[in-house]
């Protein structure tokens, strides 16, 4: 059975690849692999994910399954959710098009941009980030009764006094606009698989905890 392990980050740097692949018996788990691997994740607190979702150790593998490897990360419906990872400049008025609605009278935006050194590089498992970041912002809609909201978020190298990421939300009243901002910004910096690299240095964060685990 054939297996793809993506790497990022500090454990990308310590294996050299972006990817490793393995041949494994029918019926293997991930910790099956993580046992393969235990070199190269010693020391390092991870996380799995099986085709852009969160698993536990015990899950089972399929042949051409994709498992990801996540070390520490840097920290009708009812509304209209909007996400993206790119490499582009961020662009707060676009953000902020993006929420505008009829039926709100709050639109609350939050920035986090680079500060005390030249550059910051990021990097991240974009199409589990997209996914993760999604399901943070459909929450925080469904949590707040938010009209709409949206969140962005750079990779690559982001200068001094430039944003890296974005967040926008609308809604009828402001306590509920400024509730699910705070709440889709902590979530991202808890869940998403984006890193920070600072000085050449990965910084340390925290281990990314799935929502049902909270």
């Amino acid at each position: 059975m054939h297996v793809r392990v993506s790497l990022f980050a500090g454990l990308r740097e310590r294996a050299g690849a972006a990817e490793i692949d393995l041949e494994l018996p029918d019926g293997a788990r991930v910790r099956d692999v993580l046992a393969e691997l235990h070199g190269l994740t010693a020391g390092v607190p991870v996380v799995m994910a099986v085709n852009h979702e969160y698993a536990e150790a015990d899950q089972q593998l399929t042949t051409g399954d994709e498992l990801a490897l996540i070390p520490p990360v840097s920290g009708g419906s009812v509304g209209v959710a909007h996400v993206r990872v790119t490499a582009d400049a961020l662009a707060l008025d676009a953000l902020m098009a993006l929420v505008s609605d009829p039926r709100a009278g709050a639109v609350v935006t939050f920035t986090g941009v680079t500060r005390e050194v030249t550059e910051l590089r990021y990097e991240a498992y974009v199409p589990m980030a997209e996914r993760q970041m999604e399901q943070i912002v459909l929450a925080a809609i469904e949590h707040h009764g938010l009209c709409s909201a949206a969140a962005e978020h750079r990779v690559g190298v982001v200068a001094l006094s430039e944003p890296s990421v974005a967040v926008a939300v609308s809604a009828p009243h402001r306590a509920e606009a400024f509730a699910g901002a705070r709440e889709i910004i902590d979530e991202l910096k808890a869940r998403a698989p984006i890193w920070k690299q600072e000085h050449g240095h990965w910084v340390e964060g925290s281990v990314p905890v799935p929502s049902d685990c909270r």
